[in-house]
């Protein structure tokens, strides 16, 4: 008789499970990531305070992103917990398992346009994970900068050129950063002054920023970017040169924030 060994998260590790029954006391759940083995999620760790429900906060078939809490590995047992994990490591962890699957995706995609083995894809794999911390991370290189950022794993021409065709069907993360410009401006002119102002802060950023007349004195003004850093560095000198023209004028200028938004995958 043979002991079937199973290989197991690590304490304090954020894991994604699915929820597979609920009893009095709690909920088993299966990892999505470890093979589908057992971990129990106590009452007490789903949720602050006292459960007097526990299906009004979890159900079953429902997946959710719980942190491993204890391992008694002699037994396999594997207790789990809700209540522990912030928002932000819930939207990070859903993040990467997406990543995760789009990365074995392209590898599925690459394999059967260049007919791989399994035994060479594992070594495409090996490659890619040596200079990548996945292999989403790099088609997005890619995507970005070129197949020219693989040069250095020494791939066959056939396998660089499939990559690089799947590579360039991703939608690229990016990011939007957007708010509400109230101007005026005081001369004769001054609605066509702002107009054409405007349209030319438009035309030389045309790949990455919008500007949508509202109805004076209002436009809304859109930067996207692959992250917000760089989305800020592109905004914030646009509205100094929009600022500093209009106050030549002595016109007013106002600029309103408003919620920056993911607007690819990331």
């Amino acid at each position: 008789m043979t002991t079937e060994v199973h290989e197991l998260p690590e304490v304090g590790e954020i894991v994604v499970a699915t929820i597979s029954k609920i009893t009095a006391h709690g909920a088993y759940a299966t990892l999505d990531e470890y093979n589908d083995i057992q971990g129990f999620l106590h009452a007490s760790e789903i949720a602050h305070g006292w459960v007097r429900n526990i299906n009004k906060f979890v159900k079953s078939g429902e997946k959710k992103v719980l942190l491993v809490k204890r391992i008694k590995e002699g037994r396999e047992e594997i207790d789990l917990s809700l209540k522990q994990v912030s928002r932000d490591q819930q939207k990070k962890k859903l993040v990467d398992v997406k990543r995760f699957e789009k990365g074995k995706s392209i590898i599925k995609s690459v394999q059967e346009k260049t007919k791989l083995s399994n035994s060479d894809v594992e070594k495409l794999e090996d490659k890619i994970f040596s200079k990548y911390d996945s292999i989403y991370d790099g088609v997005v290189d890619i995507a970005t900068n070129g197949i020219k950022v693989f040069g250095d794993l020494k791939l066959p021409k056939k396998t660089l050129d499939v990559i690089e065709e799947v590579s360039m069907k991703i939608k690229l993360p990016s990011v939007e950063i957007r708010g509400i410009l109230e101007l005026v401006d005081n001369s004769s002119n001054g609605v066509e002054t702002i107009k054409n102002s405007l349209q030319g802060f438009e035309k030389t950023n045309q790949d990455n920023v919008k500007i949508l007349y509202i109805g004076a004195p209002k436009y809304r003004i859109s930067v996207t970017a692959s992250d917000f850093k760089s989305a800020e560095k592109t905004l914030k000198p646009i509205l100094e040169d929009i600022q500093k023209n209009i106050e030549k004028n002595k016109g007013s200028f106002k600029f309103t924030r408003e919620e920056s938004r993911k607007t690819g995958e990331g």
